[in-house]
């Protein structure tokens, strides 16, 4: 019999998990009462019902098989399907994310290029890095007076500063010697920035992306409960108000799944550029 290699080893590991997993959490949930088992007052309440207890994961499989099946349906504002919320809240990081990575990255060149720079916007940045993003949204709101790019502006103010640091300490870290060929072989300032700097900067760049696309989408979900509309935030909110917790755990699940498969397309990115370490 052939030995199985790591990753099929580690596959399999995480699929016996998974299967352990699902069971342990069908078993530990107690039979519901059927509808002609519940007494006047729970009938009345809402008492038994299935709505009232955490799902098994039977009922969350079904969940995600009926909205998966139609993502992209459209009933209304309080009624859209899976694939529409996500679409919203993912057009919203992007359009964050990209003004944050315009801004983020020249910036980190300059600092990272100049130690003049770097002390003078330093203090800036310690004072603004530690700020949390949903502090800024009350402000936002009265400033831009739209819930749309109020949320938008959260993205960007949470996304910029991971992206402008690693760019900084990568670009500051491009060994000296590079930098004095190129200047050997009388490159200008750009064609130095372009051709040596930013090459060898390209990893530590790609990890400071990944590291804010991560928060970006961290901060979406709360950004949306707050201003509410459209999103995967708003729907995961919305779900728990008609107290539907089948919904609420298959939309957790989603966002881990895209927050995983944003995280995988970064993590490609950086392995493409990591020739250049």
């Amino acid at each position: 019999m052939a030995t199985l290699s790591v990753n099929q080893r580690a596959l399999l590991l995480s699929v016996v998990l998974l299967v352990v997993g699902l069971l342990v959490w069908e078993a530990a949930i107690p039979a519901q009462k059927a509808a002609g088992e519940l007494t006047e007052y729970e009938r009345l309440t809402g008492g038994g019902a299935q709505k009232a207890g955490v799902p098994p994961p039977s009922e969350i499989i079904a969940k995600a098989w009926t909205e998966l099946s139609n993502p992209f349906y459209d009933a209304g504002p309080n009624d859209k399907g899976i694939g529409i919320q996500i679409g919203y809240s993912i057009y919203r990081v992007l359009a964050g994310y990209a003004m944050a990575a315009l801004l983020a990255i020249p910036l980190g060149f300059l600092i990272g290029m100049s130690p003049v720079a770097y002390k003078a916007l330093n203090p800036f940045i310690q004072v603004l890095r530690p700020i949390s993003p949903l502090a800024w949204m009350p402000l936002a709101l009265f400033i831009i007076q739209d819930s749309e790019a109020s949320a938008i502006f959260v993205i960007f103010i949470c996304s910029i500063w991971p992206m402008l640091i690693n760019t900084a300490f990568g670009v500051a870290g491009v060994r000296q010697d590079w930098v004095n060929v190129a200047r050997t072989h009388e490159l200008g300032h750009l064609k130095t920035a372009f051709m040596v700097i930013l090459p060898a900067a390209a990893p530590t760049i790609v990890t400071g992306m990944r590291i804010s696309i991560g928060i970006a989408w961290l901060v979406i979900v709360a950004a949306e409960m707050l201003v509410g509309g459209t999103g995967i935030g708003y729907y995961v909110w919305n779900e728990w108000n008609n107290l539907d917790l089948t919904s609420v755990i298959f939309s957790i699940l989603m966002i881990g799944i895209v927050g995983m498969m944003l995280d995988a397309a970064f993590g490609a990115l950086q392995r493409a550029v990591a020739y250049a370490e």
